[in-house]
């Protein structure tokens, strides 16, 4: 027999929580405390479906300030946490309060117990319905190959090709446009290879001065040149035993291509200012966004340091190439940067799958991880649009496809406009649309509608004259 859902019931009054229990207890295995500081440690202990918090607590009982304290401390140990609150017909507007600040629902003293049961039923069944999703979502979960999240046929055919180079001593060129992740192509080859638990070092050539990067790379003898105060070792040396990455390798000036031509044969190198060989155990992974044929032709890359570079070539796709992997990377990084910033849950409506799907992603995943990064701080509900993600929903005013979505566009248009013509009373707009309060509070989550600040307060300054019930 599977166990009841436990609820949270946070009360002062001994006869109103035992009034709450009698009603409840036989569909709900019952937890009680009667301040602050029992109910925070009461969730965190049994982790409740729901918790019904009074706002009126000790030892203030006459203001919402425990109350609001309790229902802040349960959100931010669990921002998921179904709070409903139990207000007295003066509360009202301390209700609303609540509810703005992410209760889900809340109750007029003294409660009705039927109306308490139909609202704890119904944040039970969600918070069943969430947790199978969830649950289903982890079983369905892609498995990322060395940190790297695809499921398209080229990036398979990639994760092929580096198990196969992985284990050899061969040099490889990692070929790919900007943002596409050749440094964590790279560092999957390393990851797969025998050198995995020596170090990984990565480069950019661009970005090291002219005049450091032979020194950057080769290390230096003590008084080589004005500065060098020690002798210091390079990055290949550091690389000993383990691999160097050598990103935009189109960039080296010829005298360190000779260098490095030199090591690539021979695996030895000079330090600069120094005449004793050091023979180095150092692989080396080079990358470009570049054409280097059409550098050897242009003379600005030896033809003979390409060839010892490119023993195996490993060709990164475009995003636009990799299918629905936009959407799987789009997700992921969605989900992350939410927990990074305290903002779960959100997802990408409708029109934002559509523009991501058409978008063309010239800056490849680097672009998509900062459009979702910023989309995740900007989004204002749950749902994030394409104006978050500064895309454009190029379907425009195309026929929504499936039944779901059309449902969903004229909820949504509803919905935003019973809210607009009742200057964001919820109550109102309620009323107007034929659902309960509570329903449209679901409705507007689900939507990914925003209880805006301004929409409280005009609920607020005109809670006095709505209907109690």
């Amino acid at each position: 027999m599977e166990p009841k859902p436990t609820i949270l019931l946070v009360d002062d009054d001994e006869e109103i929580r035992t009034q709450l229990k009698w009603g409840l207890a036989d569909t709900y295995t019952i937890k009680q405390a009667a301040d602050r500081a029992e109910a925070i440690a009461m969730f965190k202990e049994h982790s409740p479906m729901v918790t019904l918090l009074d706002l009126g607590l000790p030892p203030h009982p006459n203001s919402p300030e425990e109350g609001m304290a309790a229902l802040a401390s349960i959100l931010a140990f669990d921002p998921g946490a179904r709070v409903v609150i139990a207000s007295g017909q003066g509360d009202k507007e301390n209700g609303l309060r609540a509810i703005g600040s992410g209760a889900v629902d809340f109750l007029v003293k003294p409660v009705d117990i039927e109306e308490v049961r139909h609202v704890v039923r119904r944040c039970v069944n969600v918070a069943e319905l969430e947790a199978k999703y969830q649950e289903a979502q982890a079983k369905l979960a892609p498995k990322a190959f060395e940190g790297i999240l695809a499921e398209s046929d080229e990036m398979q055919t990639v994760f092929k090709m580096v198990k196969k180079v992985a284990k050899s001593m061969a040099p490889v060129l990692v070929l790919g446009e900007s943002g596409t992740g050749k440094e964590m192509a790279a560092g999957a080859v390393h990851a797969q290879s025998d050198r995995k638990k020596g170090p990984f070092i990565a480069i950019n050539c661009n970005a090291i001065p002219e005049n450091l990067i032979e020194s950057e790379l080769f290390g230096h003898e003590k008084g080589s040149f004005t500065g060098a105060t020690t002798q210091r070792k390079g990055l290949i040396e550091t690389a000993a035993e383990g691999t160097l990455f050598l990103d935009e390798i189109g960039e080296l000036p010829a005298p360190i291509q000779v260098k490095l031509l030199r090591f690539l044969q021979e695996k030895k190198l000079q330090r600069v200012g120094g005449r004793e060989e050091y023979t180095i155990d150092t692989r080396i992974v080079a990358a470009t966004n570049a054409d280097l044929k059409d550098a050897i032709k242009e003379g600005t890359f030896r033809e003979d340091l390409y060839f010892r570079l490119a023993v195996v070539v490993l060709t990164l796709p475009p995003l636009r190439e990799r299918g629905e992997d936009v959407l799987l990377l789009a997700n992921a990084f969605l989900k992350s940067y939410g927990e990074e910033n305290g903002k779960t849950g959100r997802t990408f409506s409708p029109a934002s799958l559509r523009a991501i799907l058409k978008h063309s992603w010239p800056g490849n995943v680097r672009e998509l991880q900062n459009r979702v990064q910023r989309a995740v701080l900007m989004a204002d509900g749950k749902r994030v649009s394409p104006e978050d993600l500064e895309l454009e929903d190029e379907a425009g005013d195309m026929p929504i496809i499936t039944l779901k979505e059309a449902r969903e566009h004229l909820e949504r248009r509803m919905t935003e406009a019973a809210l607009s013509r009742n200057t964001g009373n919820v109550s109102a707009a309620a009323v107007e649309l034929g659902v309960s309060r509570p329903t449209l509070y679901e409705l507007m989550d689900k939507l990914g509608i925003h209880r805006s600040k301004k929409t409280t307060a005009v609920q607020t300054s005109t809670a006095k004259s709505d209907d109690p019930a």
